[in-house]
């Protein structure tokens, strides 16, 4: 495998780069601080394709490669990893399924709509309260057909960009037995009659990217609104969190690589018993280790991006990817602070921001833990 990026590649970065430093990097502690969505982002974002990387060219998007999805999340990761999260949500699982799986009609309406930057974006339900990583049995949201009409009742939560979205893609049981083939997608307006969007929720980190408990009362959409096929929702969800995880591991080496330039400058600039503490061996190996990690876990999440985009297998490598990442990640940011000692504690450099965004990135679209789950299942089948 050549990791040697194509000359498209290569502009492709450039773009975003250049985006993430102007729209994204300025405002990133306001928008922890104010817990409030960069929407200028999100408005400027849309004309250069960020809002539509999972969407075809005729639908208003910019549907790039796996690899250049990676390069373009890493970039807005090292920008501000609350907008990179609220992004890849609305990417990866806002419009992906319609994408892939949603019928002519659901494209046209809604896709266009949603990359353009001018309007709302799309969210995907999946966590119920109770069922956490068991998506299979724990989904108890369900949708009745009733004449032309799904009509749906039940309750999410963790639900990203619910608050800022045009619609939202739920899991749904359109069938009461819980087998594998009793789930299925439903996209259903936010504005629906009986759709509930609780307040966003306090969390420690990514301020800035909305997630939200949702009820649904009664509401009624058409039976057009199915994305893809009755009974095929699990497959289509597993499908989907596997290319999510390269997106979030993305982000993740985004936020590391933010964090360890500036525990680099700072070690250059801070004098410690008369001298930079740049040139103290501790510090030296702290950064070496901290460039070893980064520089693996984009190595290997490239490897993952690659098969996909070859359309070979790529389960085991996605999860391996994302496991290393995200951890690696949050190692990193931990050993910026202490590079910045007392200092790395308070808001004034950022790497505490960094911290507390990149520990969410061990959690969504698939703890750790399930990854370990994912990639021991792939050990433990060789023969």
């Amino acid at each position: 495998m050549d990791f040697e990026l194509s000359p498209e590649q290569k502009a492709w970065q450039k773009i975003v780069h250049d985006f993430a430093e102007k729209e994204l990097r300025p405002k990133a502690r306001e928008v922890d601080e104010k817990e409030e969505f960069n929407w200028d982002a999100a408005r400027k974002g849309g004309p250069i394709g960020l809002l539509g990387m999972s969407i075809p060219e005729e639908f208003g998007g910019s549907n790039v490669d796996m690899i250049s999805n990676a390069i373009a999340f890493e970039e807005l990761g090292w920008g501000c990893g609350s907008t990179a999260l609220a992004f890849t949500a609305h990417n990866g699982l806002g419009t992906a399924p319609i994408a892939l799986y949603g019928n002519s009609g659901l494209k046209q309406k809604w896709l266009p709509l949603v990359s353009s930057g001018k309007n709302k974006l799309g969210a995907l339900a999946l966590t119920e309260p109770g069922a956490g990583s068991d998506i299979q049995g724990g989904v108890i949201t369900k949708a009745e057909k009733v004449g032309n009409e799904w009509v749906i009742n039940g309750a999410k939560m963790w639900c990203t960009n619910a608050g800022i979205a045009e619609y939202i893609i739920a899991l749904v049981r359109t069938d009461a037995n819980k087998n594998s083939k009793s789930l299925s997608m439903v996209l259903i307006p936010t504005d629906s009659k009986g759709v509930k969007i609780g307040p966003a929720e306090k969390k420690m980190g990514l301020r800035g990217s909305p997630a939200h408990g949702v009820t649904f009362d009664n509401v009624h959409v058409p039976l057009d609104n199915l994305v893809g096929d009755v009974g095929k929702g699990l497959q289509q969800t597993l499908s989907t969190l596997d290319a999510g995880r390269i997106s979030i591991g993305a982000i993740s080496i985004g936020l590391a690589r933010a964090a360890m330039e500036i525990a680099t400058n700072y070690a250059r600039e801070r004098k410690a018993f008369g001298q930079a503490i740049s040139d103290f061996q501790a510090i030296q190996f702290k950064l070496a280790n901290m460039e070893t990690e980064i520089e693996l876990a984009r190595t290997y999440l490239y490897k993952a991006a690659w098969l996909k985009d070859l359309g070979r297998p790529y389960n085991k490598e996605a999860a391996i990817a994302k496991l290393f990442a995200t951890e690696m990640a949050e190692r990193v940011c931990y050993e910026a602070i202490q590079i910045h000692g007392g200092y790395g504690y308070s808001r004034e450099y950022g790497v505490e921001r960094m911290y507390r965004d990149a520990r969410l990135m061990t959690i969504g679209e698939g703890t750790s833990e399930i990854q370990r789950l994912v990639i021991s299942r792939h050990v433990l089948a060789r023969e």
